[in-house]
């Protein structure tokens, strides 16, 4: 059953960054995935229906500096982030591994996991860090 659970196409899923675009030092960024992270599969195999649920187990956030998050969860966008990283101002290139278990059952039968797990990539997402310097102005001029 691992030989087919390798070879569904699992979505790869996108990877999530708040704020959008670029960033500012000293402010964490927050990452998070808002994609399904659960999908279900029917197929046939040798003349039997086997359906098959594929559920995100683990999620490894490459934040482009050299740090890796592990997480087991897809994280939250703000004000619920749970996934922070800050940088030193540069351009980062980001990306999401997702791990992947799954259970199956043949002709609606029991279900039972799928020994093993499997992973996809997700699309990298880049964006600049900026470093903000305070200007002090007289509001009089």
């Amino acid at each position: 059953m691992f030989r087919y659970f390798q070879t569904l196409p699992l979505p790869h899923l996108e990877t999530r960054q708040q704020p959008p675009g670029n960033a500012l030092t000293g402010l964490p960024v927050i990452f998070y995935t808002d994609s399904p992270s659960t999908q279900t599969f029917t197929v046939d195999i040798r003349g039997f229906e086997v359906v098959i649920v594929a559920t995100a187990t683990g999620y490894s956030w490459h934040t482009g500096d050299g740090t890796t998050l592990t997480t087991d969860h897809p994280g939250a966008p703000y004000p619920d982030q749970s996934i922070t990283h800050e940088y030193g101002s540069g351009d980062y290139t980001a990306s999401l591994t997702t791990t992947w278990g799954g259970t199956f059952s043949v002709d609606g039968g029991v279900q039972a996991d799928i020994p093993g797990t499997t992973t996809t990539e997700g699309p990298p997402v880049s964006f600049t860090v900026l470093q903000a310097r305070p200007v002090l102005t007289n509001p009089y001029d």
